[in-house]
């Protein structure tokens, strides 16, 4: 892909550096990530965010945990303490599953080491998570190439929170789509929901397709009706921070309510995401745990505007879940899944992964 200056994680100086999400789109910082206790509240309190992205910043947080008990003796202990720091890292945000599958994904692979020494465990596990970044670099790259198959010429599209740059460790999932097929003259429009309580839309895919030269127009989320209505939407995309095994996937709250609308307007709706965010243990979406925020967020815009009375009481679950009968396909790195989805789950899981070219 074309490279870009937009960078949301990397290792260096025996230190993972985030870009701090919240600050944008006002203020590009960085944070310097030292231990797995600074990475949980980095997770929870969302400076770094997108599922692949919290995945791969966990694979790295393995690291920080590993270094920190190296005193520990013998091995056994070792592991059980790493174990237990493993489960609270992956308590973190309790609905993207890629945090899960990371570090089940880092300790499934030192169970296949035996013999490696205490002292040497750190190194190996960073070896594992650099292996991973790559790998989602390279899995963004196969969505945007899939899902750019499906844009009409002149695109205008519709998203929900943020998918690109800023969500995983590549392109992108559902804005990397776009990302791709803007750098082939294809999109002639974004339209970027806020996203509320936390304006994901708003502050951060705004951001990042401005950024990128990608024409690029805010609305509030209850405008999107009206504008399928004009016919002016050709398409919604959308990530995902968990798909079950029928295809019903968990995404940031409002997701559900912009399937609907697509439906009703005959506006094809897809899903943009990686097979890591596939969980196969959940049979159907309402098997999805749903992560509950603090009600301040949604009472308290950014935490600095009011506008709700004191003590009122808000509802605030970060994701909800679209059924599979909402969405016309599912765009992966191995290709996109069409209904009905258990089959093509199945099969697409059992396929080898393509290509890296």
């Amino acid at each position: 892909m074309k490279p870009t200056n937009i960078e949301t994680l990397k290792w260096t100086d025996d230190q993972l550096v985030l870009l701090d999400q919240t600050r944008l789109p006002e203020q590009e910082a960085y944070l310097g990530i030292q231990s797995l206790e600074e990475l949980i509240v980095a997770i929870q309190s969302l400076c770094v965010r997108g599922a692949p992205a919290i995945g791969i910043s966990a694979a790295y947080g393995m690291v920080l945990a590993a270094r920190s008990i190296t005193s520990i003796q013998p091995k056994t202990l070792y592991m059980d303490r790493l174990s237990h720091l493993a489960k609270q890292l992956m308590a973190a945000r309790p609905t993207a599953v890629n945090l899960q599958w990371a570090v089940e994904w880092i300790l499934s692979d030192l169970e296949c080491q035996p013999q490696l020494p205490i002292e040497d465990i750190p190194d190996h596990i960073l070896s594992k998570a650099r292996y991973l970044h790559q790998d989602d670099r390279d899995r963004c790259d196969q969505m945007a190439r899939h899902g750019q198959a499906i844009l009409p010429e002149k695109a205008r599209i519709l998203t929900h929170c943020n998918t690109g740059y800023l969500a995983t460790a590549g392109i992108g999932t559902a804005l990397g789509v776009v990302i791709h097929a803007h750098t082939k003259g294809q999109v002639q429009q974004v339209y970027a929901d806020e996203t509320r309580p936390l304006l994901q839309g708003a502050r951060l895919t705004a951001w990042e397709c401005q950024k990128l030269g990608i024409p690029c127009t805010v609305i509030c989320d209850n405008m999107a009706a009206a504008l399928m209505r004009k016919g002016e939407v050709d398409v919604v995309l959308v990530g995902a921070d968990r798909i079950a095994a029928d295809g019903a996937a968990a995404n940031k709250i409002g997701t559900y309510g912009l399937a609907i609308l697509a439906h009703h307007h005959q506006v094809p709706f897809y899903v943009v995401a990686p097979f890591s965010t596939f969980d196969s243990n959940l049979a159907h979406g309402d098997l999805i745990p749903i992560e509950m925020r603090q009600p301040e967020e949604v009472g308290v815009i950014m935490g600095t505007l009011p506008v709700t009375p004191h003590d009122s009481s808000c509802w605030n679950p970060a994701f909800d879940v679209t059924p599979p009968e909402l969405i016309h396909g599912i765009i992966t790195e191995r290709g996109i899944l069409r209904p009905p989805y258990p089959s093509s789950i199945a099969q697409h899981a059992a396929a080898p992964m393509p290509s890296k070219t």
